[in-house]
């Protein structure tokens, strides 16, 4: 059994795939998410195969059961948690006098209330692990779409914008518990979640999610005394 155990949602592929697998190499075990069942056993399959225990749980993060039912499986499985990673979302643009309820609904559900959610249900544990070792981390992706307003993707951005207003709320709640929260901002990622933009802005050009990865692994060597509430993640020549 891993000394350690992590919670990944959006696993089955790019940043998401990326984090568990550095946080496998670190010695967690993985409860990992994802709402495609087949997508999320194949990734799981190959985590396993290269060593890492892991424990696939399928879900629909707009659904608070769901939620609840991959951290029973987690707690269950390794009985502890030291870190989540809340990467799970969802982009639809429009302009908005053409936003659909249903669409609106699934952004807000996805990308901000599942995080909410998230952090009450793992709560006991992340404590736990903060009491014992000072440094339980939550990360939660926000976009740097949630630094700055975009237009056609403004339900995007508003949520985003929440995940790091929230971030910083957790830290001041959860701080002296041992948990950090930090909220990743990146640019364009070289994901499925950026096709719509690729020819335009080639892969080549683009973050890659082992960049957002490694950045990760950067917040679980800090010392108790360094928080990072968020980072923010360019390409060489852009600003905000």
């Amino acid at each position: 059994m891993a000394e350690r155990a992590a919670i990944v949602t959006g696993a089955s592929s790019g940043i998401g795939l990326a984090i568990a697998r550095m946080l496998g190499d670190e010695g967690h075990g993985l409860t990992v998410a994802a709402r495609r069942p087949d997508k999320l056993e194949q990734a799981a399959q190959g985590l396993s195969e290269e060593g890492y225990e892991v424990e696939p749980v399928p879900a629909n993060l707009a659904s608070e059961d769901d939620i609840r039912a991959v951290v029973e499986r987690h707690r269950e499985r390794f009985g502890r948690l030291d870190v989540l990673v809340n990467n799970a979302g969802v982009g639809i643009g429009a302009p908005v006098e053409e936003t659909q309820t249903k669409r609106l609904d699934m952004q807000l559900n996805v990308n901000l209330r599942a995080i909410v959610l998230f952090y009450r249900e793992c709560a006991e544990m992340l404590k736990a692990a903060g009491a014992e070792h000072h440094g339980a981390l939550v990360v939660n992706t926000a976009s740097i779409a949630g630094k700055t307003g975009q237009g056609w993707l403004s339900i995007y951005s508003a949520t985003k914008h929440g995940v790091v207003g929230f971030s910083n709320s957790m830290n001041k709640e959860l701080g002296a518990a041992g948990v950090k929260s930090c909220a990743l901002c990146p640019g364009f990622v070289d994901t499925p979640m950026t096709e719509f933009v690729k020819q335009e802005v080639s892969p080549e050009e683009m973050i890659r999610p082992q960049d957002i990865a490694e950045v990760v692994r950067g917040l679980l060597r800090l010392s108790p005394a360094c928080v990072v509430p968020e980072v923010i993640f360019q390409r060489p020549g852009e600003g905000l």
